[in-house]
């Protein structure tokens, strides 16, 4: 009995480090609306019903508690959220992006509006993984860094790089499902503040 997998999908393989010749180009022809010259594909496997976690990612504005450079999301209304983003040095970027595509349970697609600070576009996945283990989330984000290879390199050293960045907040997504709470050495003031009493 088949998995009715593509050979590609068998795999948690990221799309970006893929074997397969044009999987990387495929990825970023799937978006609804591309935009942007960088490619970022991270995958994870989450130990929870792919229903629970698309309904999770959905509601766009509970993005923040797990990922650490988005400062909010605000929904407009008609599909259309502004996004308010950290960037190196303190700084703060915002766009406004459309939900493309989706399909409940299955994935999520975006784009920024045109003039966005930075432009991108993405989908989000959920897939049943084999054997029961639960749900493949697949991050695709097509991006053009700000100040182009010049920006990439600051952002990398700030580590606000979103190559970087999917990596780390798809883990911590994983963290939030499966146990409730994203893992921390940070403390908070509460924290410090019953440790120094």
């Amino acid at each position: 009995m088949g998995t009715g997998l593509t050979e590609t999908q068998k795999t948690d393989t990221p799309i970006t480090a893929s074997k397969h010749g044009d999987v990387a180009r495929e990825a970023s022809l799937s978006l609804v609306e591309p935009k942007g010259d960088t490619l970022v594909a991270k995958t994870v496997t989450i130990n929870r019903p792919r229903e629970e976690l698309y309904d999770y990612w959905r509601n766009l504005e509970r993005l923040p508690s797990f990922m650490e450079n988005i400062e909010r999301v605000e929904a407009l209304g008609e599909k259309r959220y502004r996004w308010v983003v950290k960037a190196p040095a303190g700084h703060m970027v915002e766009w406004v992006a459309l939900v493309t595509e989706e399909k409940a349970g299955e994935y999520i697609a975006w784009t920024a509006d045109e003039g966005a600070e930075i432009a991108n576009s993405g989908r989000v996945d959920f897939r049943d993984a084999p054997g029961g283990r639960g749900t493949w989330v697949t991050a695709t984000i097509l991006y053009d860094p700000p100040a182009g290879i010049i920006g990439k390199a600051v952002a990398k050293l700030f580590q606000r790089e979103p190559a970087i960045q999917v990596r780390r907040d798809l883990r911590r997504f994983k963290q939030l499902m499966e146990t409730g709470e994203v893992a921390t050495a940070a403390w908070t003031k509460a924290q410090l503040a019953e440790e120094n009493d």
